[in-house]
């Protein structure tokens, strides 16, 4: 089952094409990075899919209803947003949206909460708590409500190994449990222990969509090539 396919997507701006056209198709527990040089499209990519970006041509179709898409999928920023309310009301937002019972709300606040280490700031603003924590918090958010689609833009930047690590034990699992991922990133070594496939970008051109250990081995792309080696892709 594809859970989400696009078909010669395009976005524009200003008149000038800054991305596309592209197609792709993700499969249900996957999780796909998206690799590629500064200014190559990534995010874009990634707002494009999820709604954010006005498509210009093309479409993006979802295994869901059409109603329901939106609710199905979650996006994290590399700079979460956090609300002006405590650590526990902002893990229970999505819920509380959902008019999800309280003693289930409840049940799964204290679950997550443990999964990322927070039960003790439980009632701490959200806004005080440093970038990792953020991050932490910000993803078990998304993934609370059990997404069948989750957007991720770089969402280990700037951040320690230790808490790097935590993150992505979080999308593995969550992978495992049938949601799926597609992420950027422009950590190459993130990329060999996450991702199942890579999808390469260059100057808004999907250049190479392989699967990661042949993409790491072979690239098909004499720019992805440049790019793993650490040399400029002009």
């Amino acid at each position: 089952m594809f859970p989400l396919i696009a078909e010669n997507l395009v976005v524009e701006f200003k008149g000038q094409r800054i991305l596309g056209p592209i197609g792709l198709k993700l499969v249900k527990g996957d999780i796909a990075v998206i690799l590629g040089p500064n200014g190559s499209g990534k995010t874009t990519l990634l707002k494009s899919l999820h709604g954010i970006i006005k498509i210009k041509n093309g479409g993006v179709s979802w295994s869901c209803p059409k109603s329901e898409s939106m609710a199905k999928q979650m996006f994290v920023f590399q700079n979460p947003v956090m609300l002006r309310r405590s650590v526990f009301e902002n893990l229970t937002y999505p819920l509380t949206l959902c008019k999800t019972p309280k003693a289930e709300i409840n049940r799964l606040a204290d679950e997550w909460l443990s999964k990322i280490s927070l039960k003790e700031v439980i009632h701490v603003a959200a806004t005080r708590l440093s970038g990792g924590e953020k991050q932490k918090l910000a993803l078990a958010r998304a993934l609370i409500t059990k997404p069948e689609m989750l957007f991720l833009d770089e969402p280990t930047a700037s951040l320690d190994g230790k808490t790097t690590l935590e993150i992505e034990k979080l999308l593995q699992n969550s992978a495992e449990n049938g949601t799926t991922i597609m992420m950027s990133t422009h950590d190459i070594g993130q990329a060999k222990r996450l991702a199942k496939n890579i999808l390469f970008l260059n100057k808004g051109k999907l250049e190479s969509t392989q699967p990661a250990q042949t993409f790491f081995r072979e690239p098909i792309s004499n720019n992805a090539r440049k790019f793993i080696a650490g040399e400029i892709v002009e």
